[in-house]
């Protein structure tokens, strides 16, 4: 009671005004509209804040998937061999961001069995030192990752590609090198039978479509590579991989390029990060219609308040008083319809893995079929820098809204007021 009592009088009757009035059914319907503002803002910061965190939560999904597969970072020698890897991996543990460093051969061909071909990404590797930068070996769903032993030429095939090549555990795949033999006869392309020992799931359809894992030093002699193209790196905090990246660069001898993950992928989070931008736009226009209907709230109370506006000045208060009084009523509506938006935005962002199910179960629906959609679950990933952006950008439309009414109510003339009163 002591806080009411020490608040001015502009914030006395603009918090009056917020409520609904008792004289008459045109001050109920002007609150009634009011509330119907505030309702709309907190709609729309709800399912602005829900939508952000349901993309944030697929784009970390996907870029999950994405670094299970591929390192963090790769050093790759300008020759396209690096002689002497492990002195690399050395040189990069210097770096304490750097929790590891694996060998590889990198390389496209052609993939035949039967009459299906299929182009494919050759990557050879070692099996004991792969697990160190990729979480493949743990996503090898039939066979074994450590079956990849110099000299059998085995190969471990995404699960996609094998469906697409019709093989299993066992059957035998034809590679053909791009890099053709000269005979005789002319230049003829190399070939090499490889038997499938495993099939992996990285859960992500570019690399279960196209990527295949053999022995390095089979993918030496596959390629004619007389060292690893380069070294995979993998460091403590994956989002620090451009810095770490231009650290190394700055370190490393040699004449070494590196590459990190989102340069790799650099289109696709381009575009994940573009859709991003036009879906808070086009949202926030939501929120922008709701805080303008401020506009027709506040007109109508204007004009409802003549003569209350009229008594107010007789009595003394200045055109600045006035103003602020009706800012004060626009600008409660916008932070109450902003603050409950926001809690209820929150709460379904950090519960649509409970309520997305019960609504599929109540209405017998399923949002992402399994046998469509390769993520299957709706994710979703709460950033508050998204909530409070929307929430200071809901709070300052609400506010830009209150100025033109409040400005025609502080030029209310007393004397034209009271005329008929």
């Amino acid at each position: 009671m002591s806080l009411i009592k020490n608040l001015s009088f502009e914030w006395l009757v603009g918090i009056r005004y917020t409520r609904a009035g008792k004289r008459s059914g045109r001050n109920s319907f002007i609150s009634f509209i009011s509330l119907i503002s505030m309702c709309g803002i907190a709609l729309g910061v709800a399912a602005l804040i829900v939508v952000l965190s349901v993309m944030n939560g697929f784009q970390k999904e996907v870029r999950d998937r994405m670094l299970s597969v591929l390192s963090h970072i790769e050093v790759f020698d300008a020759s396209g061999a690096m002689q002497d890897w492990q002195s690399v991996a050395r040189q990069t543990f210097q770096n304490k961001e750097v929790i590891g460093a694996a060998p590889y051969v990198s390389a496209q061909a052609m993939m035949t069995r039967d009459d299906v071909v299929r182009g494919v990404i050759i990557r050879g590797v070692l099996p004991d030192q792969e697990p160190k930068v990729s979480d493949v070996a743990g996503q090898v769903r039939q066979g074994s990752f450590s079956a990849l032993k110099p000299g059998e030429f085995n190969i471990v095939l995404g699960g996609e590609l094998a469906r697409g090549l019709r093989v299993g555990i066992g059957d035998k795949v034809t590679l053909i090198a791009p890099q053709g033999q000269v005979t005789p006869a002319g230049v003829l392309p190399r070939l090499k039978q490889f038997t499938v020992a495993g099939i992996f799931e990285a859960g992500h359809y570019e690399f279960d479509s196209t990527l295949a894992f053999i022995q390095l030093d089979d993918a030496e002699k596959m390629f004619r590579t007389s060292a690893p193209s380069g070294v995979r790196l993998r460091i403590k905090d994956m989002l620090q991989a451009p810095q770490v990246a231009q650290e190394l660069a700055n370190t490393l001898q040699g004449n070494l390029y590196l590459r990190d993950w989102s340069q790799q992928n650099s289109n696709w989070f381009a575009a994940v990060k573009t859709e991003k931008r036009m879906m808070f736009i086009i949202l926030t226009l939501i929120i922008a219609v709701a805080a303008f209907n401020l506009v027709s709230t506040l007109v109508m109370t204007v004009t409802d308040k003549q003569a209350d506006i009229a008594i107010l000045r007789t009595l003394g208060a200045s055109p600045g008083s006035i103003m602020k009084i009706f800012v004060i009523q626009g600008a409660l509506v916008g932070l109450i319809g902003t603050a409950l938006g926001i809690g209820f935005g929150v709460l379904v962002a950090l519960n649509i893995d409970v309520i997305v199910p019960f609504i599929e179960h109540l209405l017998h629906v399923q949002f992402l079929p399994k046998s469509v959609y390769v993520i299957s679950e709706l994710p979703s990933d709460l950033d508050w820098s998204d909530v409070w952006t929307i929430g200071i950008v809901s709070v300052i439309l609400a506010f830009l809204a209150t100025l033109y009414p409040s400005w025609a109510a502080a030029r209310v003339k007393p004397a034209e007021a009271l005329r008929y009163e």
